[in-house]
């Protein structure tokens, strides 16, 4: 084996001590991209019942005001701001930079439209939590899986949610 490989234990956790020789676990093989992908989903689920947990089951305004200050969950000090400019065209909500570094925080610009609807806040928060806490290695999938669990909901009745509100600012 070589001593770069990563190999896997028969709960599909890298070993800890690889030897040149291999370590002789079942399912032993080089991690590949999917694997990586599939680890991320999988966290993303784990902190998003564990958002669940904490702040559910019901995730209203406070909660997700509490959420912010968890650095277990959300990584940067975020805050909560209603602007239309930074955001893409049909765009419910995205996290800006306040520095340079991320350890200085970020903004989470959400639509002016949804101001009057608070409770509809923070599923699409949830959803951009993602992007805030793993970066650009997160995809829509994490996100998706991500803000489902928090709220207690399947993954195809988040999307229908997130779709609602990104074609109510198309109209």
């Amino acid at each position: 084996m070589n001593p770069k490989q990563t190999c896997l234990d028969h709960d599909g956790r890298a070993c800890v001590e690889p030897s040149p020789e291999g370590c002789g676990c079942r399912g032993e093989r080089q991690l590949t991209a999917e694997d990586g992908r599939r680890s991320l989903e999988a966290h993303a689920v784990a902190k998003g019942l564990e958002v669940r947990e904490k702040y559910g089951p019901r995730i209203g305004w406070n909660e997700m005001m509490r959420l912010f200050e968890d650095r277990a969950l959300v990584r940067y000090p975020c805050r909560i701001a209603f602007d239309a400019e930074p955001l893409r065209e049909g765009e419910f909500a995205h996290p800006v930079a306040t520095g340079e570094r991320p350890e200085e925080g970020f903004t989470m610009v959400v639509h002016p439209y949804f101001s009057a609807q608070p409770d509809r806040v923070p599923a699409l928060v949830l959803y951009q939590l993602v992007s805030l806490n793993y970066g650009p290695f997160a995809s829509a999938a994490d996100a998706e899986a991500f803000g489902a669990a928090a709220l207690g909901i399947s993954r195809d009745e988040y999307y229908n949610r997130l779709c609602e509100a990104a074609d109510e600012l198309l109209c």
